[in-house]
């Protein structure tokens, strides 16, 4: 059964670090062209970062470039988000799923992640 499940959210102050994992079942995660996803309330989901088949190269939205970093791990089968100098715009719900810019059809969405980025 393919699944997608995201941890590592949580609230933090401005400036502050988080880790996001997104572990991936039923399918291998490398295998696939991959992104990190986020919707704030009253906004679309977008894509902030995502990294090609293998890893071979990474994409980030402006708004996350310089401070975030997307990378896998192929022996757990697991992709992640280091988000650092986080900034309250930052807060939302984070999601991983395929890179839908390549017209590949999603994995089922997972529940997300909540980020809360406040003093």
């Amino acid at each position: 059964q393919v699944q997608l499940v995201e941890s590592g959210g949580g609230l933090v102050q401005p400036g502050g670090s988080l880790r996001l994992s997104c572990a991936a079942a039923g399918f291998t995660l490398s295998s696939y062209a991959m992104g990190w996803y986020r919707q704030a309330p009253g906004k679309e989901r977008e894509l902030v970062a995502a990294i090609t088949k293998f890893g071979l190269r990474t994409y980030y939205a402006d708004s996350v470039k310089g401070r975030f970093t997307i990378s896998t791990s192929n022996a757990k089968n697991t992709m992640y988000l280091q988000m650092n100098s986080l900034k309250p715009e930052d807060t939302a719900v984070y999601y991983c799923n395929k890179d839908l810019r390549l017209g590949e059809p999603p994995a089922p969405w997972g529940q997300g992640t909540q980020v809360t980025v406040s003093s």
